[in-house]
């Protein structure tokens, strides 16, 4: 009964599945609204076929009376539940969403992003049933694992389920077809108020990036193991040991990583977010490049110097453009050069008889103003220079917080002009200039554009932007919810980037970050689960969830005290059936007095070395002994054995002192060894305990660079205070902003982002506008890619044609005298 029970529902899947839902990209089914919106079959039976496939399931482990056979049967009733729950939600934004696309031929929302997850999750849920119904009569079946899988499904769509709540209420922020709310509610106060009930940690251990391509899973997963392993060594005080101890635990144990993932991404500091990103330039990986990629005859890099550079308005005037001093002064301005071919005239690289390009490309590399440079971008520039076959002229430009807006504003506009005056030294005729950015870089180079408008000076002939960040203000739309799973740039890594480069000096609201660092205590009082406006607090456990190893609890306030007194780094890992919430715990090991644990040992040694020497002329009370010194011959003779185990002198050899004294001296002898085994072990037991424990990840405050916090002290805080900060309307941060004269003067730009990037609601928001004031303006969504998809072309099949997409856009934008737009499907 069972069986046929199982066969029924999963047929009726696959009559309307078959293309769609049990595909590897799964975002096909969901963005096809078109065939959904009155919910049709084909998307309905997944979650139907979810559901019959769970209730067949429950009914075979219901008589199971083991604990495992229960829990399954719990997290499959509990999926049924969830689902009957996120449907109607999930069906109503999918049929509104498409009111909220650029046009028809390029759909892409934040909306639909979310229904794509939502769709994702049911059918990762579906395949784990089906992999527990057909293996479970099998004799290895492994109940302990599939507990585990299943759980954590019910926990992620539960989530899900929260977020498309969420959704409904951004629905009522803002008019059909505008994806940023109206002014009252575009307060980062109320978003965070909205979702202090979103369970994150689910997104970041088993179902790791569920919502991606098959291709981009591992990958992913394999940078968020080398994250949580890098933040154990960035850590690590010199505890080497302890960071390739836990950097294994974190490999196998997914509960643990996603909490070091989630604690990572709301306590780690700035500083951090930038060595990690640095990696991308190791010595090692500086290498892959050159290996892997296209070679290019020309790859240098040219430094500016800081001097003022004359050059021509539109109207023939000259101009004169003084070098960027702001924040950190007079600089030099690194640009690398690119090319495939050495061209006649550049600078530097002798005679040749190629003549120089009519085209450049004008590019910013992204890495959240933070991060990276040009040579960690090598893995597609090399291509594209290759296929482009135009130079290309990459800007370095200075990173924040050391140097926050305007600053990389001002050298990226610095280096254009001296672009200008300087074509024949890259090789080009300067005929045409294409701009291009990713991420952080296409926000650059669009605010770039900006004031070559405001200056009056040539504008480049296209402009190319890839998953660009065009609004830097934490306005609530559906897309930015995305980071809350996002591995590449989760939630608090995006703002962090933001606040260094667009408000550096704002401070939390009502917070004093120097203080909070060096007094932990009040930190962590102000992040309890009691307040108010606490942020991503993991909810208790559902009704219908098991309290598993992947259940997620809430500490209640009273049980703070002795989880701080007894609950060390090393247990919190074993033990894996309770796992800490919302709550900030103090480890024993912070800056809270105590003796720190290499202390702890050295001071073992000590104690050992002045009180358990033999030569010692005090006992364990501190009393004067007489000193036990070997005489010469008895040294010569220390071989021999002793003839009885109680004998208290050696053979042939006279006592060096009386008998009555010298048996009591030997008693108290060896009760003093006894005593330094005993402390010595002790000292081993506890250099073990921290050689095993996490490592305390610590806030890196520019004027406190030796302040330390425990991260793993601070599982699940409230981050909300941190995260208030205001950044003013300026165009040249958010080029969304920009006055409409301007934007209307704007080159033909082309837009290249991804269905599950926070930055896409940007992308869209921007090139509606565009649109709206009659730019030459199209933009595409690739489905199942990350946010900064272009870093992982030499990886992944999906990436790399991605890159070449981008280098067709591209190569369509240096030649727009022989290429016209559609106003109709906005393809060149």
């Amino acid at each position: 009964m069972r069986l046929k029970l199982f066969r029924r529902g999963f047929g009726l899947a696959k009559r309307g599945l078959s293309k769609m839902a049990f595909s590897d990209s799964p975002a096909k089914a969901s963005l096809c609204c078109e065939g959904a919106q009155d919910g049709s079959p084909p998307t309905y039976a997944m979650y139907e076929a979810l559901k019959d496939s769970c209730q067949n399931n429950a009914t075979y482990f219901q008589p199971d009376d083991s604990e495992n056979g229960q829990r399954l049967y719990q997290g499959f009733m509990t999926l049924i539940d969830h689902v009957d729950t996120v449907w109607p939600l999930v069906d109503h934004v999918r049929k509104v969403a498409p009111q909220y696309d650029f046009d028809a031929v390029s759909p892409g929302n934040g909306y639909r992003s979310f229904v794509s997850v939502v769709d994702s999750c049911v059918l990762h849920g579906l395949k784990l049933s089906r992999q527990v119904n057909t293996s479970r009569d099998a004799l290895l079946f492994r109940k302990g694992h599939f507990v585990k899988e299943i759980e954590s499904c019910g926990q992620l769509l539960a989530s899900l389920g929260t977020c498309l709540h969420h959704l409904h209420t951004l629905l009522s922020w803002a008019p059909p077809g505008e994806l940023f709310p109206t002014e009252p509610h575009r307060t980062p106060e109320e978003l965070f108020a909205q979702t202090d009930t979103i369970n994150q940690y689910c997104f970041y251990g088993r179902c790791l990036g569920f919502q991606f391509l098959p291709s981009m899973r591992g990958i992913l997963k394999g940078i968020s193991i080398c994250m949580v392993g890098f933040s154990e060594a960035y850590y690590c005080h010199g505890n080497l040991i302890s960071s390739v101890w836990n950097g294994g635990q974190y490999l196998i144990d997914p509960e643990m990583r996603a909490r070091r993932i989630v604690n990572i991404s709301q306590s780690a500091s700035i500083e951090f977010c930038k060595a990690f990103w640095f990696l991308a330039e190791s010595e090692i990986m500086k290498r892959v490049p050159s290996l892997m990629s296209p070679p290019v005859a020309v790859n240098k890099i040219i430094t500016i110097s800081p001097e003022p550079i004359t050059v021509l308005n539109t109207d023939g005037k000259e101009t004169t453009v003084l070098p960027p001093t702001v924040h950190i002064g007079l600089q030099g301005l690194n640009v690398r050069l690119m090319s495939v071919n050495k061209r006649t005239g550049m600078s530097g690289e002798g005679s040749t008889s190629i003549p120089p390009a009519d085209g450049v490309l004008f590019h910013c590399h992204g890495g959240g103003f933070v991060a990276q440079s040009s040579k960690s971008h090598e893995t597609y520039l090399r291509d594209w220079a290759a296929r482009l076959n135009v130079p290309i002229l990459s800007v370095d430009y200075s990173l924040a917080p050391q140097a926050p807006f305007p600053r990389a504003l001002e050298e990226v506009f610095y280096a254009y002009c001296w672009m200008l005056t300087h074509f024949k030294e890259i090789g080009t005729t300067g005929k045409r200039i294409v701009f291009a950015g990713d991420s952080a870089g296409a926000n650059l180079v669009a605010a770039c554009t900006l004031k070559i408008l405001q200056a009056g000076l040539r504008v480049p002939e296209g402009m190319f932007l890839a998953y660009a960040p065009l609004m830097i203000s934490f306005v609530p739309s559906p897309a930015r919810l995305l980071c809350l799973m996002d591995p590449v740039l989760p939630f608090g890594f995006m703002m962090r980037c933001l606040k260094a480069y667009a408000s550096p000096n704002t401070g939390g609201k009502g917070r004093d970050d120097k203080q909070i660092t060096n007094n932990q205590n009040a930190y962590s009082s102000a992040t309890t689960p009691n307040d108010s406006n606490g942020f991503l607090r993991v909810s208790p456990s559902q009704e219908g969830i098991s309290e598993g190893p992947s259940s997620f609890e809430e500490v209640s306030p009273s049980d703070l005290a002795e989880l701080q007194a007894h609950k060390s780094g090393s247990e919190r890992r074993k033990s894996s059936d309770t796992t800490i919430s919302a709550a900030s715990l103090q480890s024993e090991h912070t800056a809270t007095g105590a003796t720190p644990p290499e202390d702890k040992s050295q001071q073992y040694v000590s104690d050992f070395l002045e009180r358990y020497v033999l030569d010692s002329d005090t006992d364990s009370e501190g009393r004067k002994i007489p000193v036990i010194k070997p005489s010469p011959r008895m040294r010569d003779e220390s071989h021999r054995e002793v003839e009885s185990e109680n004998s208290s002198t050696l053979v042939g050899e006279p006592p060096l002192v009386d008998d009555e004294y010298s048996k009591e001296n030997k008693k108290r002898i060896k009760t003093r060894i006894s005593e330094a085994a005993t402390g010595f072990m002790g000292a081993m037991s506890s250099r073990l305990a921290y050689i095993t424990g996490s490592n305390a990840i610590s806030r890196i405050p520019p004027d406190d660079l030796a302040a330390r916090t425990n991260l793993d002290a601070l599982i699940a805080r409230s981050p909300s205070d941190e995260f208030i900060f205001s950044v003013p309307r300026d165009p040249l941060i958010s080029p969304y902003w920009a006055e409409d004269h301007l934007l209307k003067k704007f080159p033909p730009v082309r837009i290249l982002t991804v269905h599950l990037d926070p930055c896409l609601d940007d992308c869209v928001m921007f090139a509606k506008k565009l649109k709206k004031l009659g730019n030459t303006v199209g933009i595409e969504v690739l489905e199942g890619l990350p946010h900064g998809f272009l870093n992982f072309s030499l990886m992944a099949k999906e990436a790399n044609e991605g890159s070449k997409l981008c280098i067709e856009r591209i190569k369509q934008l240096l030649d727009l005298e022989n290429t016209t737009i559609s106003r109709d499907n906005n393809q060149l």
